[in-house]
């Protein structure tokens, strides 16, 4: 039976992971694996996602093992490490989240048929689709021309209206979108 002064040295022992060579600092990833994905749950709520955590930080812990100061603790390390993969893949989710959200309410944002891409250079517009061009507001119109239709850059145009880039970008989506939308009506 152990005693009570064998059992506080092996829980501080279990506390403190130290690794002073390669060996021991593989050895230690392994012991410490179990810990990982435990935390990693708690953080993602699935546990699905929180092996995925836990590889990705086993693997920039051994990427980025040269990092590591021998003889320091290798749990706190880890954890920083886990830490630091579950916080930029939460953020990589909601930027994709947001993307799908502007996506989905920008009908337009999408990839439109190869009926709605500019013409190719030579080509002119349909009298269908000239007609609908001539009737956009003079501003939106200036900048498709220039940037659809002349292929000038977003600065090029910027410099030729006296305006900034991202007036001209602004212009430039709206524009698209009025046209694109009487483009549908006409179809």
């Amino acid at each position: 039976m152990p005693t009570a002064a064998a059992h506080t040295s092996s829980t501080s022992a279990r506390n403190t992971v130290i690794a002073h060579d390669l060996a021991s600092f593989k050895r230690g990833l392994g012991e410490l694996v179990p810990e990982l994905r435990g935390r990693a749950c708690r953080l993602a709520g699935d546990p699905i996602v929180a092996d995925d955590i836990v590889q990705d930080a086993i693997e920039r812990a051994l990427r980025f093992s040269a990092q590591y100061e021998r003889g320091t603790n290798l749990r706190a390390w880890l954890y920083q490490i886990l830490f630091s993969v579950f916080i930029t893949r939460y953020r990589r989710s909601r930027r994709e989240r947001n993307a799908l959200r502007v996506l989905a309410s920008d009908p337009c944002a999408w990839t439109t048929p190869d009926r709605f891409a500019p013409p190719e250079s030579g080509t002119s517009l349909t009298p269908s689709a000239r007609g609908k061009f001539d009737a956009l507001p003079e501003t939106f119109r200036l900048v498709l021309q220039l940037v659809d239709l002349d292929e000038l850059t977003y600065r090029e145009a910027a410099t030729e209206l006296g305006v900034p880039v991202g007036t001209v970008m602004s212009r430039l989506h709206r524009g698209r979108k009025m046209l694109a939308s009487q483009l549908q009506e006409a179809a």
